[in-house]
């Protein structure tokens, strides 16, 4: 299961993480976001204790928006060590961000 993140947790959860951190910039009004939701789910589920993979509803928390330059829905950011290392804007299929995260863990390792 996707963490749920807020403007409070944010730092916390991501920018100090020492994972990836794949994070849904969704609201609920936004239909192609509700439809992203399952796909992050199985991602959380895919790479369970390797990266952190969480939703921030922007309408409820938009201090994280605002900071990371958020300004179409969905939007999922990429963050390595505090840094933001890819994007997707729009709904994509899961091998999109199966391909991404495995991209970013090899040149982690190298």
């Amino acid at each position: 299961m996707s963490i749920i993140l807020t403007d409070a947790n944010f730092t916390d959860q991501v920018v100090n993480s020492n994972k990836l951190s794949v994070v849904d910039f969704w609201a609920t009004w936004c239909p192609p976001c509700i439809a992203l939701s399952p796909t992050m789910d199985a991602l959380a589920n895919d790479y369970e204790g390797r990266i952190n993979v969480g939703k921030i509803n922007t309408d409820e928390n938009p201090q994280v928006s605002v900071t990371y330059g958020v300004t179409n829905l969905p939007c999922v950011l990429f963050i390595l060590n505090g840094k933001v290392v890819d994007r997707q804007v729009g709904l994509a299929p899961k091998p999109i961000y199966d391909k991404k995260i495995c991209r970013i863990l090899e040149q982690e390792k190298a």
